[in-house]
């Protein structure tokens, strides 16, 4: 397994999935959004697993900001990669696997 985490330090959900991930001595890398956010290749590969619509949180200030709902669909992979805000955290991959969210149930299942 190859897990990385993005998260918030000031997410509850991103503590709770790096105290999952611990506790079951299972390796991962933590990368802070706010931080580092996600390269655009990154945000291609979750949302190719998850769906735009569990990826972004359409209702927090900064997706307004941004102008995203007035912007076509092609256009908006380019802005939001550079905007961590949008983005519900945390985002766990595994390789080609993603979850957005707080998901134990999943990340069991992954080898």
């Amino acid at each position: 397994m190859n897990i990385q985490i993005f998260g918030s330090k000031k997410s509850n959900d991103s503590k709770k999935a790096e105290r999952w991930f611990k506790e079951r001595r299972i390796p991962y890398q933590y990368i802070d959004l706010y931080a580092k956010g996600l390269s655009l290749g990154e945000y291609r590969s979750v949302k190719a697993a998850v769906g735009f619509d569990a990826l972004i949180d359409t209702r927090c200030d900064a997706y307004e900001d941004l102008g995203l709902p007035y912007v076509p669909p092609q256009a908006v992979d380019a802005r939001i990669a550079d905007c961590p805000a949008v983005f519900i955290a945390p985002i766990v991959r595994n390789g080609k696997q993603a979850t957005v969210g707080y998901h134990p149930e999943i990340w069991q299942e992954w080898k």
